[in-house]
């Protein structure tokens, strides 16, 4: 069996134990990850451990540290009541707030993950307080912030209008995204219908919690980190995890929180899940089985199939790859050929397949919007729980966008 092969089959397994065991996922991958790099593939060890995704563990670890300092000093709870109050505590009304607002910060330029970043905590302890579940709050916030991701003025969507354009395919970039939001929509509208978040858990007779006190020169000092943070995320275009880490030093200095309690409540459970499945699949990709997986699933592709066929592809890709890093760089710029091959179809169709069924199975915990989610939770049961609930989630998008995108796609192309 080749390396590719055993690197393949080493990523499935670990996904089915995510599924299935009690074990944390991330320490099994990093140990199925060298056995299938090592006895499998021929590689060094130092070669499979170059595979550690150390800029995305210094996002997690610098995200989650920050606004582990906003909880640690009350800061978070203080926004989380502050937000169930403008959804006046109503759990059926939150979700949509979260969809919205992740949707609308998304669309005006930073982007799906720095929006999740910004959006999961504050959002995902509100949930909490107003008795949605864990897990529709992290659907709404993920596909809302994907919603947005599109977006002509967003950095992926500046890149995938840049692609579209050199292919021939420019003129189209509201109409990806306004169809990329469109989907999204629609699988957060059921969703919503799916969960059932329940009716209002607070009345107007209410009196206001605790955290509705005046905010102290902690809280403040907090505030002001933050929106500095998102200024410079926004305007100057700071890296995420080391910016984060910044603000997070910045605080604990000033004694805005105790160091040792917000370290406490870094999710590195959390965190040891996503990054170890993400030496898995680096080890995917260095030995050719990313390819093998994707050339497999291509053979199924008809000119009348090939809208749904692709977004299979790109989606089942996306679920341990990155979208932006990775599938819509490298299958954009396919289109014409995938038409090409299979003999009819419509490059502004496949790319907007490609586009959407990419971008549905982001929710998933191998994902950096799936991980930011977890990483909010500080129970490791829940934390665990909601793994496994985004992964099955996220895998059953790939046949939702493909489904989605083999039905709907001719007919936006038409608009």
């Amino acid at each position: 069996m080749s390396g590719a092969a055993w690197a393949l089959a080493a990523l499935v397994g670990a996904i089915i134990l995510s599924l299935t065991s009690r074990v944390n996922v991330g320490v099994v991958a990093i140990a199925l990850a060298w056995l299938a790099g090592t006895f499998g593939a021929g590689l060094k060890p130092d070669a499979v451990l170059g595979g550690f995704p150390g800029a995305l563990f210094v996002t997690l670890l610098g995200v989650t540290l920050l606004f582990a300092v906003a909880e640690a000093n009350g800061t978070l709870a203080a926004l989380a009541a502050r937000l169930v109050g403008l959804a006046r505590g109503d759990g059926r009304v939150l979700p949509w707030l979260l969809f919205a607002g992740a949707a609308a910060l998304s669309s005006l330029g930073p982007g799906a993950v720095p929006t999740v970043a910004l959006v999961a905590p504050l959002g995902m302890a509100a949930a909490l307080r107003a008795g949605v579940s864990p897990f529709l709050a992290a659907l709404m916030v993920c596909n809302g912030a994907n919603a947005g991701n599109l977006s002509p003025v967003s950095a992926v969507g500046v890149v995938a209008n840049g692609i579209l354009a050199r292919a021939g395919l420019g003129g189209h970039a509201v109409k990806l995204w306004l169809w990329n939001a469109a989907a999204h929509a629609i699988v957060a509208a059921a969703a919503y219908l799916l969960l059932r978040p329940r009716a209002a858990t607070a009345t107007a007779d209410e009196a206001p919690p605790a955290e509705y006190a005046a905010l102290g020169r902690a809280a403040w000092l907090t505030l002001g980190a933050i929106a500095l943070w998102v200024v410079g995320l926004l305007a100057w275009h700071w890296p995420l995890g080391p910016s984060a880490c910044a603000a997070a030093a910045l605080l604990i200095a000033a004694r805005a929180a105790d160091e040792t309690s917000a370290f406490r409540r870094v999710p590195w459970g959390a965190i040891t899940m996503v990054c170890g499945v993400s030496l898995l699949v680096a080890l995917l990709e260095k030995t050719g089985g990313m390819p093998l997986f994707a050339a497999l699933l291509a053979r199924l592709a008809t000119p009348a199939t090939l809208d749904g066929a692709i977004a299979l592809v790109t989606g089942a890709i996306s679920t341990w790859s990155s979208t932006s890093g990775v599938v819509i760089p490298a299958f954009l710029p396919t289109a014409h050929e995938l038409v090409r091959q299979t003999g009819g179809g419509d490059p502004l169709a496949v790319s907007l397949s490609i586009a959407v069924g990419s971008h549905l199975v982001d929710v998933s915990p191998l994902s950096t919007l799936g991980a930011l989610c977890i990483a909010t939770l500080a129970d490791p049961a829940a934390a665990r729980a909601l793994f496994r609930q985004l992964m099955t989630w996220g895998l059953s998008m790939i046949v939702v966008g493909a489904v989605l995108c083999q039905l709907a796609v001719p007919w936006v192309v038409r608009l």
